[in-house]
């Protein structure tokens, strides 16, 4: 998986490309997603189809997938005050 830097542009896109044979499903690999902060990860997922768990690529952020309406949907809580990264 390759990342491209959120702070390079005005926008905060972030891309993100996936090898071939990376541990996620086709469709977070195939489909671009959008990803929103919630307060509660936990509370955000209550009911929802979760294509990948959650998990903490960093101290201080967990994210998880899930799909709406056949596309991925990024979710992410950050703690500021652990996470050093401006997310």
């Amino acid at each position: 998986m390759t990342v491209s830097d959120h702070k390079n542009n005005p926008f905060g896109v972030q891309w993100q490309r996936y090898d071939a044979d990376a541990p996620y499903p086709e469709l977070v690999k195939t489909v671009p997603h959008i990803a929103f902060e919630v307060d509660d990860l936990q509370a955000a997922l209550d009911g929802q189809k979760v294509i990948i768990k959650p998990n903490s690529p960093i101290p201080g952020l967990t994210v998880a997938f899930i799909e709406v309406n056949g596309a991925p949907i990024e979710l992410m809580e950050v703690d500021r005050s652990i996470c050093e990264e401006d997310i």
